[in-house]
């Protein structure tokens, strides 16, 4: 894949990562809530399962572990999280671990994944 293509797919993937958040109540303020695509690492792995080369990108927080990825295929599937980390602003019953985003080509889908709040 291209540079411009790749780097266009990722923007696309990380624009439904913003989506997801704001979908969830959380305000465009608080930083470092949103992935910043200027902010990720980007590099090349070979998949060991289809043995093609995958595109990938990381977001590291402040202690250096990974707050996100996103990971694009050779076939053109992905897949990415990003850390969300804090306590679901409209429903405290949840906590909000991160979003996760899957597709191939134009197609993307997202969710959140959620764990039931200690304070519940």
């Amino acid at each position: 894949m291209r540079e411009d293509d790749l780097l266009s797919k990722a923007n696309g993937i990380v624009i439904r990562m913003c989506e997801e958040i704001e979908r969830l109540g959380f305000s465009q303020g608080k930083q470092p809530l949103y992935p910043d695509l200027a902010a990720a690492e980007f590099f090349s792995t070979r998949d060991p399962y289809s043995g093609e080369m995958t595109s990938e990108s990381k977001w590291l927080g402040n202690d250096g572990s990974c707050a996100g990825e996103i990971k694009i295929h050779g076939d053109g599937s992905f897949y990415g999280e990003y850390d969300v980390l804090r306590p679901h602003p409209r429903n405290p019953e949840w906590f909000v671990e991160c979003v996760v985003v899957w597709g191939k080509g134009e197609l993307i889908k997202s969710e959140p994944r959620l764990i039931r709040s200690l304070d519940e």
